[in-house]
């Protein structure tokens, strides 16, 4: 829309009636870290001002908190299984009015293709999804993925306004050691003049040095005070993280003060459907900060204008004349109780319900990401781990992290000398089968915390290249869910005893479901009830916890189709403790 700045300033000086005016509201000040009263006039999905003002509608705040519309600093929207088109309507009764996305899961599966589908579905919505453009498709030179992205396949896609930069570059060796292809794709983002984002799991404060020298500015992978800290000292925007798995917000706000608080932003990462619409997304990190002991004016600050200052998005995340009316009434602060939510001065949420007709139902073509999983006919001797003695490297869950421990244990072996899940130790068998270019590839390990007790559970979510990962108590179950999901084209399962007792289909790329929200959200539902009667841990999401330990790139031990892999070491080592290096 052309912005008919003569009618703004013709507002803002008091000679015309503003569009929409919200009166009696407590207005945060991000600036100032203040609550100041005052009328917000608003025209043409702008603040023209603030202050005392008339306008065509006027609407009472009712002493509500009219704060800046929050913003997700990074976000993977495939996590939530859902179209940009649901996953929008669901952020908009939290809040959220934009959201810096990175396509990664989708360009894994389907490259450029998967890109393109993410920004084709994702226009004209009443929430600003931006994108920042994968940077390391596949995650590893080892993986395998559906996929490969390079600088060239990259650079067109800069000339789109909703891209903002260059995502998480997760190849730390690549920057360290100047590969040439992760250079060439940084230094294309700089020549553009774009951000670019780190992943920095597990780096240590000198590697940050590399980080900041290569033009990348920001972390999401913090765990500690200490990291959180080390990365503030080198300059670093640090990312306050609260998904589903990993839930790090917690452990790191020590870290934010005064002093530092601007240069700290809040993202979600991965977050499922379920755990969005059931506890937040972005306003749920705010009161787990305000619960904290952070103050809510600096914790609103930190989901609003900071990210925005983070990202260059120069005209959102402030209360201010100039600004995008992105607006929330909030009843009260320390609940993030949002009554109200305006995306460019309309209103789309009012009593905490989104208004029909703002979002219609998604019309993107899905046909060429449809037909995403392939493998070869499977049988139990393909998934049969031969052990030489009884000692094994065992890939050691971490409730809600992401990272992993590396354990040696004994294990249980049968008469020839074949791994035998055992449920009384939680030592299960957990394999991944390569599903883009029917190589066969099959990696096995043993996984240790997943608290399965019978059956098995699978799914085409396996980050980052998302092959069919599978894990349970017996090859049988296992070989179930995977014949069950290569008929479905991709999404999660549930076997026990021979038959399925859940399943969610995600036919699209084998990760998004073209149903609405709601549907999602009802066989979510049922599925936890599936994963009780397999006595799963119910302390964490056993389906994401699961998708993670195929990201070589996360500490400590994961899971590719070539088998076990060392993130410290940086190589694959076997099953066996003998061969653990």
């Amino acid at each position: 829309m052309e912005i008919d700045l003569g009618k703004r300033i013709e507002v803002a000086a008091g000679r015309k009636k503003a569009d929409l005016v919200i009166k009696n509201g407590k207005i945060i000040d991000v600036f100032n870290a203040d609550i100041i009263n005052g009328d917000v006039a608003i025209v043409d999905g702008f603040i023209a001002g603030v202050g005392k003002y008339s306008g065509e509608r006027e609407i009472d705040a009712d002493g509500c908190y009219i704060s800046p519309g929050l913003i997700d600093g990074h976000v993977h929207i495939e996590s939530s299984m859902v179209t940009p088109q649901e996953f929008a309507k669901v952020l908009l009764t939290h809040g959220v009015t934009s959201v810096i996305s990175d396509p990664h899961e989708i360009a894994n599966v389907a490259g450029k293709k998967g890109i393109h589908y993410m920004l084709e579905s994702s226009k004209d919505l009443p929430v600003d999804i931006f994108i920042m453009l994968p940077s390391s498709v596949p995650a590893a030179e080892f993986e395998h993925a559906g996929a490969s992205l390079e600088s060239e396949d990259l650079n067109p896609f800069y000339q789109e306004p909703r891209v903002l930069g260059l995502a998480e570059v997760m190849n730390f060796p690549g920057v360290k050691n100047a590969d040439k292809k992760m250079l060439a794709k940084i230094k294309e983002a700089q020549k553009e003049d774009k951000r670019i984002d780190g992943h920095a799991a597990g780096l240590s404060a000198d590697d940050l040095n590399v980080y900041m020298a290569s033009g990348i500015r920001t972390d999401h992978e913090c765990t500690t005070v200490m990291e959180a800290r080390e990365r503030l000292q080198k300059g670093m925007y640090l990312m306050i993280r609260e998904g589903t798995v990993a839930k790090d917000l917690k452990n790191v706000i020590g870290a934010v003060n005064q002093q530092n608080s601007r240069r700290c932003l809040f993202v979600t990462d991965d977050k499922h459907l379920d755990d969005i619409m059931d506890e937040g997304s972005i306003d749920f990190n705010v009161k787990l900060a305000i619960q904290a002991g952070i103050s809510p004016i600096t914790a609103i600050q930190m989901a609003t204008f900071n990210a925005a200052e983070c990202y260059g998005l120069t005209n959102k995340g402030a209360v201010a004349p100039g600004y995008e009316a992105d607006l929330l009434l909030i009843e009260n602060l320390t609940e993030m109780s949002i009554l109200t939510v305006f995306k460019s001065g309309r209103e789309v949420v009012a009593n905490s319900r989104l208004l029909p007709n703002h979002l219609a139902d998604s019309t993107t073509d899905i046909a060429h990401l449809s037909e995403t999983v392939s493998f070869p006919e499977l049988e139990t001797t393909l998934l049969s781990l031969p052990l030489k003695g009884r000692k094994a490297n065992l890939i050691g869950i971490i409730p809600n992290s992401l990272v992993t421990h590396h354990i040696v244990e004994e294990v249980e072996v049968d008469e020839d000398g074949m791994f035998k899940p055992s449920i009384k130790k939680d030592q299960l068998k957990v394999a991944l089968i390569e599903r883009h270019k029917m190589t066969g590839y099959i990696g096995l390990g043993i996984v240790k915390g997943l608290g399965i007790k019978s059956g098995a559970i699978a799914s085409t979510v396996a980050h980052d290249s998302h092959n069919l990962i599978l894990c349970g108590t017996n090859d049988q179950d296992m070989i179930l869910a995977a014949h069950e999901i290569k008929k479905m084209q991709g999404g999660l399962i549930v076997v026990k005893n021979g038959y399925v007792l859940a399943r969610l289909e995600l036919p699209i790329a084998g990760l998004m479901s073209p149903l609405s929200y709601q549907e999602v959200y009802s066989k979510l539902k049922v599925i936890d009830k599936a994963l009780e009667q397999l006595g799963a841990n119910k302390n964490f999401n056993p389906f994401l916890t699961l998708s993670f330990l195929a990201l070589p790139v996360i500490p400590e031990v994961k899971l590719t189709v070539q088998g076990l892999f060392h993130a410290g070491t940086f190589l694959h080592i076997g099953t066996d403790a003998e061969d653990a290096s």
